[in-house]
């Protein structure tokens, strides 16, 4: 494939496809190599883009406010959060960035108006690119993770302070736990033996036995701690505070804050990713537009990328080459060559993307 930066200005995606169909031979005509699915809060949509050649290949309606997004392990399937509850602005910061709430309120308590026949979780086929059934999940699903074997998920239930433990074949909730206001990020350890939630708010951190379902360690970071990563192969952990611009430094295994990091002045970091090779540190900071690069041994930031406005959600090819960024304001995805440290194009997505996921293709 020639360098995308040759083909960056021609913006829209049909454009971009219409390019690379004139110089490469067979363009569009082999199966992708993977694929990469977005989540369109606005738009109550899911946009699938062909990793072989960066072109919108699907729009597949999915229903309301999509957001978490994540693929089953054996490629065949695409899970994503949907929530009747509706969208409001971002909240107003205080001068040391932290959210001003009204009393008695947050963000996104507006449950005198929420659709809850619309929460759940939607089951997405890949091969065929089509909603293929929901979920029963509990109230307002944010994000989720899966666990280590695929066949449960671990949801945040954001209005109502609690993670919901839901069995994919039994399709039901089957395991409750009590967090605290805003829960929000979810991931499982590289064990598989834990989960972590995180609960924007007042920052505390949850750690969930996977086996027993309780509530094993409680600690806080500074506000509004979005996600967390793992390194693998050690027993270090990464949560960004998105009030505080700060990246927090974990243990995993003994559920412990070792250090914080502050992050370039403006970052408000949303998603944090370990690359595939464990080397770096990827963080998507919002409102600065931009994505912060940290040795994942030394924590020293080492590239700040420039992407689209407010990017979330994260997302590496299979290979470790591209990093994916969803930008919800400019409606768009960007491709980031981690070669260069670069974004390298946009591709036009639905309305406020907001979760991005990567599937191969199943063996």
């Amino acid at each position: 494939m020639p360098p995308l930066k040759f083909v960056r200005s021609l913006g829209r995606a049909g454009a971009l496809t219409a390019f690379l169909f004139a110089v490469l031979p067979g363009v569009g005509h082999s199966a992708p190599s993977y694929q990469i699915f977005v989540s369109n809060e606005r738009a109550g949509t899911v946009t699938v883009i062909d990793g072989s050649d960066f072109h919108v290949i699907a729009t597949i309606p999915v229903g309301k406010r999509p957001r978490g997004i994540h693929g089953s392990p054996d490629g065949k399937r695409v899970y994503v959060a949907l929530s009747g509850t509706p969208i409001e602005a971002p909240p107003q910061l205080d001068s040391h960035g932290n959210p001003i709430f009204k009393r008695g309120d947050d963000d996104d308590d507006d449950n005198q108006n929420a659709d809850k026949s619309a929460d759940g979780i939607g089951v997405v086929d890949v091969a065929q690119h089509k909603l293929i059934g929901k979920i029963s999940v509990g109230s307002d699903p944010e994000e989720f993770d899966l666990s280590q074997d695929g066949t449960q998920l671990y949801i945040s239930n954001e209005d109502v302070m609690t993670a919901s433990v839901v069995s994919i074949a039994k399709k039901r909730v089957e395991h409750i736990v009590l967090v605290s206001q805003e829960p929000e990020g979810v991931a499982t350890t590289p064990d598989g033996r834990h989960f972590y939630v995180t609960c924007e708010t007042a920052g505390d951190i949850f750690v969930v036995d996977a086996t027993t379902y309780r509530t094993t360690a409680h600690f806080k970071v500074d506000p509004r701690p979005r996600s967390a990563d793992f390194l693998r192969g050690t027993p270090i952990g990464f949560i960004p505070s998105e009030s505080a611009g700060e990246l927090n430094v974990i243990n995993y295994v003994q559920a412990r804050l070792l250090k914080v990091i502050a992050l370039p002045p403006g970052s408000r970091p949303m998603k944090v990713k370990v690359s595939p090779d464990g080397r770096w540190v990827y963080t998507s900071n919002g409102r600065a537009g931009t994505i912060s690069v940290l040795d994942a041994h030394t924590y020293r930031l080492v590239h700040t990328i420039k992407v689209g406005k407010r990017p979330w959600g994260l997302a590496f090819s299979p290979d470790g080459r591209y990093l994916f960024s969803a930008n919800g304001p400019s409606n768009d995805v960007s491709v980031v060559d981690l070669r260069a440290n670069k974004e390298i194009a946009r591709i036009k997505a639905g309305a406020s993307p907001w979760g991005i996921t990567v599937v191969s293709p199943a063996p």
